[in-house]
């Protein structure tokens, strides 16, 4: 069926119109899930409550996986880490996943509510550090629930196969891979769509923001180090300075994008990090640098990564260093919105909510590992989910602010009106991919 969305307008607003020319009202909310909502909250108060850190999200995956059982799925543990993997067939038709993340963030938590996390984890070097689900990601997790409640008990809408992840490590951006990795694909039913929601810190709470092509970019972590041959700070001349070598580094590192990226591709190559030396008399052997580098093509990813070893080898070759160690890790692919999938889910949501709440979105430069699961050509769309109720936001700009972004320790979601939409909205795609055969 041809869409009525189109992405012609897909930058312009919905205009779907019925028949008589006048604009289709949004649907009703369910009283299904009207009568869900209260279990539905306090299961994200309780996740909100106990966030876990990635690679460490024992807890949070089992009860998950508890919930996805109580709801009649089919449930696998312990895939790619801590993943949760639920399936329910219901006839023939098409296989469609939904996915949802685990992990929080290292963030101390400041929302002042009363179920704010007092949760702490260990870093990779053993410290204790709080955690938060400052990205939203206890959204994420109930409404996954929320939707496999409403797949069981609405088996007469849908039909085919609907698999449910739960996801480790998206914070790492090393979830996705890893159950890939550990046959996500070949384990279970391989999906002929990929579909999962984010939240927006920005968004009010009752709209839906969408963008068809990229929607967030590519990511990667760098480390270098440079390298010399220390000694006192007094006889810098019969030193190798690597200080001085990392100095000029991050400064060539900015004409990268200035100069070597075209004006209509957009990259970031930022320094977050240099560490050496240990004392102010003393030149060490070696200085550290780390780096975010976000882009959006495959072709532009290289090229960062080729011209970064390169600056960072000719800084060297300019002192008489030894050759620098330059490390890639932690890397994702972008988020490419499939146009078609977008179109066709998009007609969905606008019969559901009416073309006013829904919001063509920008992209942007953070990174999500859901790309990934575009592997093989499977199509994906990741939509965004407003978390903010209005008179909120209005506060936020009275005050002439701006409302905590992701990961802030002051970002919480207004969880009914957020979990009512996101369980509407997932229940309408999962609709309009697996209809019914007449």
């Amino acid at each position: 069926m041809a869409s009525r969305f189109g992405l012609a307008t897909a930058f312009l607003g919905v205009w779907l119109v019925a028949g008589n020319g006048s604009a289709v009202p949004g649907a009703e909310a369910d009283p299904w899930i009207e009568k869900e909502l209260p279990s539905l909250v306090k299961v994200y108060q309780e996740l909100h409550q106990h966030p876990e850190l990635s690679f460490q999200e024992e807890k949070t995956a089992a009860r998950l996986a508890s919930e996805l059982k109580a709801a009649g799925f089919e449930v696998t543990t312990g895939v790619g880490g801590h993943g949760v993997v639920a399936v329910l067939k219901n006839g023939d038709g098409p296989v469609v996943m939904f996915r949802s993340d685990l992990d929080g963030l290292p963030v101390h938590e400041e929302t002042g509510l009363p179920y704010a996390s007092q949760a702490t984890g260990k870093n990779d070097d053993g410290t204790t550090v709080p955690t938060m689900h400052a990205c939203g990601h206890d959204i994420h997790i109930t409404n996954l629930v929320g939707l496999s409640r409403y797949a069981a008990a609405h088996r007469d809408r849908w039909q085919g196969t609907l698999v449910l992840i739960g996801q480790p490590a998206e914070e790492r951006v090393d979830g996705a891979v890893a159950m890939l990795k550990d046959g996500l694909y070949t384990r279970f039913p391989k999906p002929q769509f990929a579909v999962a929601l984010h939240v927006d810190s920005e968004l009010e709470a009752g709209k839906i923001g969408f963008r068809p092509g990229y929607a967030f970019a590519n990511s990667d972590s760098c480390d270098i180090v440079m390298k010399g041959q220390g000694g006192h700070g007094s006889r810098p001349e019969v030193c190798i300075d690597p200080i001085l070598q990392a100095a000029q580094v991050v400064q060539d590192l900015q004409s990268i994008v200035s100069r070597e990226v075209s004006p209509f591709d957009q990259a970031v190559v930022t320094v977050g990090s240099i560490h050496g030396g240990t004392k102010h008399n003393i030149i060490p052997n070696s200085c550290r640098l780390q780096l975010t580098i976000r882009s959006y093509t495959p072709e532009i990813r290289q090229k960062l990564r080729d011209a970064i070893a390169r600056k960072a080898k000719a800084v060297a070759d300019g002192h008489r260093a030894p050759a620098p160690e330059v490390t890639f890790d932690e890397g994702t692919a972008a988020v490419h919105n499939d146009p078609g999938l977008v179109s066709r889910v998009m007609d969905a949501f606008a019969i559901e909510f009416g073309k006013e709440n829904l919001v063509p979105a920008e992209r942007v430069m953070g990174a999500e590992d859901f790309g990934e699961y575009a592997t093989g050509g499977i199509p994906i769309f990741m939509f965004r989910l407003g978390t903010v109720d209005g008179k909120r936001l209005a506060g936020y700009r009275e005050e002439g602010g701006k409302p905590p972004y992701l990961h802030s320790s002051k970002y919480y979601p207004d969880a009914e009106p957020s979990l009512r939409t996101g369980v509407r909205a997932s229940a309408a795609a999962i609709r309009e991919l697996m209809p019914v055969r007449k």
